[in-house]
């Protein structure tokens, strides 16, 4: 038997949290709320309904790319599975539904987003692992954003034109 899946259009209640597991790999927890929000036909006010929060987990390549696009209050459209995350603290067994995220975008309905690829994608590369020792990425900074696309890249733009006109397949 399968996890549930969800899928669902939500707001981030607080910044992604970037961090590393020992052996390296990154990983983001995000924090989401789904409501519920109607037209009063009456009032014509709108109303917010119930609310589901949830806190979700993103892992290696796509927790890096989180941290470094999404933030609080933006509205995303997100699809994972269901689990459920247990730990115990003081003696005291705990546990708690968690969203395993497998895929987070912001919903262009309310934002503008400048699609690029990410640095390990264009080296085909698995990404997601921490910087070596005594290596920081400057704050603010994006990586695979600095420098032109590789020349057999289907989906690169001629900003001359504003196009390609080559189909990407």
């Amino acid at each position: 038997m399968s996890l549930p899946t969800m899928t669902g259009v939500g707001r981030l209640t607080a910044d992604p949290e970037m961090s590393f597991t020992q052996s390296g790999k990154a990983v983001a927890n995000v924090s989401l709320a789904f409501n519920s929000r109607r037209l009063n036909a009456q009032t014509q006010q709108w109303e917010d309904g119930d609310v589901f929060f949830i806190r979700g987990s993103v892992w290696e390549r796509l927790a890096e790319n989180v941290v470094e696009t999404l933030a609080k209050g933006m509205e995303v459209m997100v699809t994972g599975e269901i689990r459920t995350r247990s730990w115990e603290k003081d003696g005291q067994k705990h546990e708690r539904p968690d969203l395993f995220i497998r895929s987070i975008a912001p919903n262009l309905a309310f934002a503008v987003a400048q699609v690029s690829k990410d640095a390990a994608s264009q080296q085909n590369g698995q990404g997601g692992q921490r910087p070596a020792q005594g290596q920081q990425r400057p704050q603010g900074q994006t990586q695979g954003r600095s420098g032109p696309p590789p020349q057999d890249d289907p989906w690169a733009v001629d900003k001359a034109k504003g196009y390609s006109d080559e189909p990407p397949f």
